[in-house]
């Protein structure tokens, strides 16, 4: 007798399509989102699909994703759905750290994050978009998916990393941390250790990493009396239960691990704001003459004004509503889970789609429409089918950080210059070859500054 038999509880739905020893995983690689999407479609509220072997269980909708990213926190582990994370976070840290000290380490990054040093950030980020723009003239065009991905890591850097860190930056760098961002491709959610290019590549950026990120740890600790006001400050001051300090690798580790959360998606939600600004005139009219209110007389760009921009606030919402930055979230079963008289159980992975989420016709009518008017997600229905940067007690640290980086880059940058299309509007897609979603390359628009 079945488990579920002997429970009296149900399976869940199988998604149809299985091929012998891969499951579903070619279609899941040739566009995942849509997979998903057809997934709920074909099986509703729950439905099991196979990863080359590991079975998954996406669970859709307001009520299931609930459940997913709050109710059932004691029977799932993000830790051992995001093994992929390992060799690019390095080990020890975050989810191959043990409890304790994964929490202590999660803890010490939210604390990165605080008020105190978010209110620096604006100014600094504005600096950085006046930098970026003093080249630019009065007129050209650019690929700017490649500029944004440029600015948003001068940004992050600076931000969270200091100014030291941010003007030793160099090309090597640059090029370190996209070698880390390629290692995190679909196939090493199944397995991260595979012997292909892509993942040597992704260890030997790790390595240098360390030693860059070491030599700067190195200089501060000479200079002890030096205050900074930055991520990194945090991290070495931090400590564990024990008193102890965190290790050069482990620094390292959430060094990489905040600026993914402050660059690896900010840079695509950044380029598709342009590319909607560019898009939608009759919503940029609004924003520009909320911005022109507000700073119009050269007042700066501070943390607290950034408070007072809500049209730039619910663009920017639309933009994460159709282009959710993080199209999937994952989660192992630890213990049998009993959803609804469906049994899921322990062993199995469950999985959320934020993408198929915000594009639920019930929460969102018309939802590939681009509706910068949309009511706010206030409603307990809603706001569980609003997951951008996913919710409950684990949702993404970097979401405050994130979203004030991108008011204030274009708080700065919109009323200094005006964006078009280059490109047919329907040519302007998103790239869903790898877990964070960006707009398809190239990502070509024209700039022209205001007069």
């Amino acid at each position: 007798m079945s488990e579920a038999a002997a429970t009296g509880l149900k399976l869940p739905p199988k998604v149809s399509g299985e091929k012998p020893g891969v499951g579903h995983m070619e279609a899941f690689s040739v566009n995942f989102a849509r997979f998903l999407m057809d997934c709920e479609a074909e099986c509703g509220e729950l439905a099991e699909y196979n990863m080359a072997g590991q079975q998954t269980v996406l669970m859709s909708g307001p009520e299931a994703q609930e459940a997913f990213l709050k109710g059932l926190d004691k029977k799932l582990s993000r830790a051992a759905a995001y093994q992929a994370t390992v060799p690019v976070f390095g080990e020890g840290v975050i989810f191959d750290a043990p409890p304790e000290r994964m929490k202590t380490q999660l803890k010490i990054q939210v604390d990165a994050l605080r008020y105190q040093n978010m209110k620096n950030y604006a100014a600094i980020i504005a600096k950085e978009v006046d930098d970026w723009v003093a080249q630019w003239g009065d007129e050209g065009e650019m690929d700017f998916l490649d500029e944004f991905i440029q600015l948003t890591l001068h940004t992050a850097c600076h931000c969270l990393l200091g100014a030291d860190f941010r003007y030793k930056m160099t090309d090597e760098f640059k090029r370190l941390y996209h070698d880390l961002e390629k290692g995190l491709q679909a196939i090493a959610f199944v397995d991260p250790y595979l012997q292909q290019p892509v993942f040597e590549a992704r260890d030997k950026a790790r390595r240098r990493l360390q030693e860059l990120i070491s030599g700067i740890i190195a200089e501060r600790r000479a200079n002890a009396d030096k205050a900074y006001g930055d991520a990194l400050e945090t991290f070495m001051s931090g400590t564990y239960a024990d008193g102890s300090h965190l290790t050069d690798n482990e620094i390292t580790g959430l060094v990489i691990a905040t600026m993914f959360a402050g660059h690896h998606t900010s840079s695509g939600t950044a380029a598709w704001t342009a590319v909607e600004l560019a898009r939608q005139p009759e919503y940029t009219a609004e924003v520009l003459a909320e911005l022109q209110a507000l700073f119009g007389d050269g007042q700066e760009l501070t943390f607290e004004s950034l408070r007072e921009v809500p049209k730039l606030e619910a663009f920017i919402e639309e933009v994460l509503r159709l282009h959710p930055p993080l199209v999937l979230l994952m989660r192992r079963v630890i213990e049998d889970i009993d959803y609804k008289g469906t049994l899921i159980e322990a062993g199995k992975t469950v999985a959320i789609s934020t993408y198929g989420s915000h594009r639920n016709p019930v929460y969102f009518p018309d939802p590939e429409r681009f509706d910068a008017h949309r009511e706010k997600a206030d409603t307990k229905e809603k706001m569980w089918a609003y997951i951008p940067f996913g919710g409950g007690p684990h949702k993404c640290a970097g979401n405050a950080f994130a979203l004030m980086q991108l008011k204030s880059i274009f708080a700065a940058l919109l009323p200094k210059y005006e964006f078009f299309l280059v490109d047919a509007p329907d040519s302007y897609v998103d790239d869903l070859s790898a877990m964070v979603l960006k707009p398809s390359s190239p990502c070509r628009l024209r700039y022209r500054r205001r007069r």
